[in-house]
């Protein structure tokens, strides 16, 4: 099953309805927003899905698509030992076999399939990170592995925007990605359930292509089932001695070459600079779907008064 979050395209003010897609046609579910809030209510998607069915529907083209989940919280973690050895040629810590490491993301910073993607106030590097990501459908504590895959209620795309030169900047103190990581998230185009996916598992992922283009030029070709950490066993790290919560988000890191900064470090001729204004960002993973998204301007950095 495929969901969707959506408002008619004529009406921005009406309030956006979570919608099963079928054959370029969504029924809607207006009593959700969108799955993180079904999944938080222990509604049954198979359920919501079948009475939608029996309802009116809506030519996809007619709707406008929001983030299919809003999440409560996000992780994003180092699942692909590839993306780490580009970012960092000729150096590789051996501790990434031993967990997965990952950040806390901003989930309020989630925006959607069709939503401009602004630069961070005073970034001159801004990147792509092109990932996918694993949704819980029920809490969870210190699961084991087992149970962290049985609880995955579907995948979608998420895309983490990256201000470089601010992640460099902090986290030589030691900290971070804090503001390199805060201004946009995306999430979408559509939530696919886990088991639509399941006849192409391989290794540990998907045997699913992973593409993005800068401007119509293509920047990477990668595939899903080159992922070094399962998702189960991300969810496990994540929830150790912890509770995690249904709709609760968990990226899986950037493919590899799955973002200009790689093609920067080993001086791919896939790199012709950072992102720009104006520039369109078109991404794809296949059987969730497929993003295309503009670069705006940014607000405006304010300086600091002195730490001193």
């Amino acid at each position: 099953m495929r969901f969707v979050s959506a408002q008619t395209r004529d009406d921005p003010a009406e309030k956006p309805f979570l919608g099963l897609l079928e054959d370029d046609q969504v029924h809607p579910i207006p009593q959700f927003r969108e799955v993180a809030a079904a999944l938080a209510a222990e509604a049954d998607l198979g359920q919501l899905a079948a009475e939608a069915r029996s309802g009116t529907s809506l030519p996809l083209s007619a709707l406008r698509l929001l983030a299919p989940i809003q999440p409560p919280a996000m992780r994003d973690c180092m699942c692909f030992h590839e993306h780490i050895r580009n970012c960092r040629p000729g150096t590789f810590d051996p501790k990434h076999q031993e967990f997965p490491a990952f950040y806390i993301s901003n989930h309020n910073a989630v925006i959607g399939p069709e939503d401009p993607v602004q630069i961070p106030p005073g970034c001159q590097t801004f990147d792509y990170e092109l990932e996918v990501c694993a949704v819980l459908g029920r809490e969870l504590r210190n699961p084991t592995p087992e149970e962290a895959r049985a609880a995955i209620a579907g995948y979608t795309l998420y895309i983490d925007w990256s201000a470089r030169d601010l992640q460099m900047e902090e986290m030589t103190l030691g900290l971070g990605p804090a503001k390199g990581k805060d201004s946009a998230t995306t999430l979408g185009p559509h939530f696919v359930t886990a088991d639509e996916l399941e006849p192409r598992r391989a290794g540990k992922g998907f045997d699913l292509h992973m593409r993005a283009s800068v401007n119509g030029r293509p920047v990477t070709d990668g595939n899903w089932k080159t992922i070094n950490w399962d998702f189960g066993d991300v969810i496990a790290y994540a929830g150790r001695g912890t509770t995690l919560s249904a709709g609760e988000v968990l990226g899986s890191g950037t493919v590899g070459g799955g973002c200009l900064l790689e093609h920067e470090r080993t001086g791919s001729g896939a790199f012709s600079g950072w992102l720009q204004p104006g520039d369109t960002v078109d991404l794809d993973v296949e059987l969730l779907g497929t993003l295309s998204q503009t670069v705006v301007e940014g607000l405006p950095r304010h300086p600091l008064s002195s730490g001193h």
